[in-house]
């Protein structure tokens, strides 16, 4: 898992280190909370479950709408 991330390739597909960090920081908050995985854990902690999720591209980030209106 972290040597997947050893190649930035991923870092620089979702935006940066922060997007990454962030979205890292909000699936550990889901599965937490209860949320499934979407891959099987195989032992694995919630922080290494969300990294695989994230590399294997089944998390991505999801910009809000600019159109709304506050």
């Amino acid at each position: 898992m972290i040597s997947a991330l050893k190649d930035d390739a991923i870092i620089h597909e979702l935006g940066g280190r922060f997007k990454f960090t962030a979205l890292v920081q909000h699936r550990v908050r889901e599965l937490m909370n209860g949320e499934r995985p979407l891959i099987e854990r195989k032992g694995r902690n919630d922080f290494a479950v969300a990294v695989q999720e994230i590399v294997e591209g089944k998390i991505r980030f999801k910009l809000a709408d600019s159109n709304h209106k506050a």
